[in-house]
Formats: C-alpha cells, structure tokens, sequence
C-alpha cells in the first residue's frame, strides 16, 4: 500500500487519494524529511519547498503541486533523481481574475473612477493575465501589456517595455511567475527605480508571487507617491512587513486563487496525474456543491461602475478578507505569522461567478454582455 501524504488546505484529499493508500494530512510548512521517510506520494501547495533537503533518502516518486505556480519547486533536482511531478496550471485562473476585478471595482468606485477614462497595464499575459486584458477591454478600458517572452515569440508591437507600462497606467496589475535568475527575471520586478516611475495616485494589484514587487521599496514609495494598493501575496510569508499592511488599501492572505471552483479543480488535475503515473484507471469525478441563494436582483439605474461593485460584492465580500488580514496589526510578536496561516487554512467558502444569475428589469444590453463576459448567468424575464 502507498503511503501519501497531503497538504491539508487541499480539497477533498481523503477522499481523492485514499484509492491509492494511507493519506496523511499535514500542514504544509510542517511537511519536513522526517515526516516523508515513509512517503511514496507528495502533494503540495505553495509553501512546501522542493529541493533536496526536503526529499533526499526519502521513497517520494511523486510529487504534485496543486497550484499554478512552480517557484517552490527545484526542477532540475526532481528531474535528476526520476521523481515524476505535475502541476495545476489553470486549475484557478477564474478566481484570480474575479479577485482582480471585485479590488478593482471596490476602488474605483471609493475613488469615484470610471472604467472608460482608465489605462489598465497587465503585466504577464498567461492563464490568468489573458483573460485580464479581455475583461478590461470588456470593461471600456484602455489596456496596456507587458510581456518579454510573449513579445519575442510572438514579435507583435501589443507588447510594450515595462518603463512605458509603468509611466501611462493608471492601474497595473501582475501575472507573472517568480523568476529568480535569467534573461526573464522577476524578482523585485518592481523595485524602488520601476516603483518610482509608476504615477501618483494609481492602483496596484499583485496577486503572483510577493517577491515580484521589493516590498520594503513599496512600503517607502505608497505614501509619497499615493499609490492605492492591493497585496494578496507578500514577502516572506507568513511573516509579513506589518508596516506596509497597514498602509495598503485592500490586503489578503495569498487567496486570490481560493474559489471552491478553483481548489477542487486543482485536486482533480493532480488526481488525474497521479493515475496516468500509476497506470490506474481515473475513478473520481469531484461533485460540487450547489450555490444556496444564486440570484442576485440588482437595480439598474446606477452607473455601471457601481452596479458591477455591487454585483461582485454580493459574490466575495473582499472587505472581509481585509478586515481579517489587518487583525495582524493588533497582535504581538508570532501571532501575525500563525495568523496569516490560520486565515488560508479556515478560508470560508467562495464560489466563482459563474454560480451566480443576476436579475434586473429591463432590457440593457451593455449590461447584459460585460455580466456573461465575467461568466454570470443573466435573467431579464422580469422585463417592465
């Protein structure tokens, strides 16, 4: 019988991995060589890192991040030594663009902003930063877009220099993976120098890795410059600089990407995997929750910037998350660190937007087409 063992903030693993053995939960920074001697499977999350230290004299053949990103993973060792591995790219892309876009309309509707007097820069244009950029222009946005190794694939002239995105956006978001070294390097991307030609007042996303932007730099630059700032990831999580929490406009604990939707369809991808590595047949199809109270009735005579926060607000109360996040602030010594964690692992539930059917009078075509643009259901028959 294998022996698997599992990060607890993964859907459905017991009953996912218990087909092929004994599952062992565990927290994922708990997860240490000591506890894998006896492991044949190894599936993760973000905070596990992959490398020999962890692994070495271990049985592990296996291992399976259910995440989009691999910068916690040393490739070249697992490769080296015939450890099979696989990730989850995609599996949240949607929650990640609802959690970008329900920030976005939180402020711009504090700041009294427009959606058609805005330049929007996506920074990496993937999974996720792709369906970035339709949105914003589904949204009437100018949008703006950044991205080396797309630009030299491709040779299109859509894809501008970092300087120049930085100069002309009034909102910049980040889609990029953590590159620590090479010609496509990301770490501190946004340093103090890029920070600086960022204009006042603009807004800044990053929901990617916490060390594409030089957190200590920002936390310098956000009053001078007036930046209004949206972090979900963070420098060295879980023990965060408390100094730049408390000035940043919306802050949440690396869970941008935490839809049900997106969690169980990491799990699947991964299960998935794991059969074809161990030539059994695929047997578990995740059964998804029903959505209690899905309609949301909204008026329409308001402007389309304050419909749609009212719209994604009913969905995911962002807010919530913040409050929570800032709790940190209040606390002495450890406490934040293990409160950053507790937050991710007791995050409620959320659904993605596609769950959900908006209802309103009339007919409003505009309307009609950005709601099914961000995947809702739309239900006029209750026309005047």
């Amino acid at each position: 019988m294998l022996k698997i063992t599992v990060d607890e903030n993964i859907a459905d693993a017991v009953e996912t991995f218990s087909q092929f053995g004994e599952v062992e939960l565990l927290s994922g920074r708990l997860i240490t060589r000591n506890k894998l001697l006896t492991t044949d499977i190894l599936i993760i999350r973000s905070v596990t890192k992959i490398n020999k230290d962890l692994l070495t004299n271990t049985p592990v053949k296996f291992v399976g991040t259910a995440t989009i990103g691999t910068d916690h993973i040393d490739s070249e060792y697992l490769k080296s030594n015939k450890i099979a591995f696989v990730d989850a790219k995609g599996c949240n892309a949607n929650a990640v663009v609802e959690y970008v876009f329900t920030a976005i309309t939180e402020i711009i509707n504090q700041q009294k902003l427009d959606f058609k007097d805005l330049t929007l820069g996506v920074i990496g244009i993937g999974n996720i930063g792709g369906k970035v950029v339709k949105l914003g222009k589904a949204l009437g946005m100018k949008v703006l877009l950044n991205d080396p190794p797309l630009k030299r694939l491709t040779k299109s002239d859509e894809f501008i220099e970092l300087k120049d995105l930085l100069k002309k956006c009034d909102i910049i978001t980040l889609h990029v993976p953590l590159n620590l070294t090479g010609i496509d390097k990301t770490l501190h991307l946004l340093d103090y120098e890029k920070l600086s030609l960022i204009r006042d007042k603009a807004i800044i996303i990053n929901s990617s890795r916490g060390n594409v932007i030089d957190n200590n730099a920002l936390e310098e630059l956000i009053d001078k410059k007036s930046f209004t700032v949206v972090l979900d990831v963070w420098e060295n999580e879980p023990s965060i600089n408390l100094f730049l929490l408390r000035k940043v406009n919306i802050a949440t604990p690396h869970v941008a990407g935490y839809s049900y939707e997106g969690k169980v369809n990491g799990t699947k991808m991964i299960y998935d995997a794991l059969c074809n590595f161990l030539g059994v047949k695929s047997l578990w199809q995740p059964k998804f929750l029903p959505v209690e109270n899905h309609g949301i009735n909204i008026e329409t005579d308001y402007q389309l910037e304050e419909m749609l926060n009212k719209i994604f607000s009913k969905v995911y109360k962002i807010k919530n998350d913040d409050d929570e996040m800032k709790k940190m602030l209040t606390m002495n010594q450890e406490v934040p660190a293990k409160h950053f964690d507790a937050l991710r692992k007791n995050y409620p539930l959320r659904r993605e937007f596609s769950n959900y059917t908006v209802k309103f009078y009339g007919q409003n075509a505009n309307l009609i087409e950005i709601l099914k643009s961000f995947r809702f259901n739309v239900d006029t028959i209750f026309n005047s």
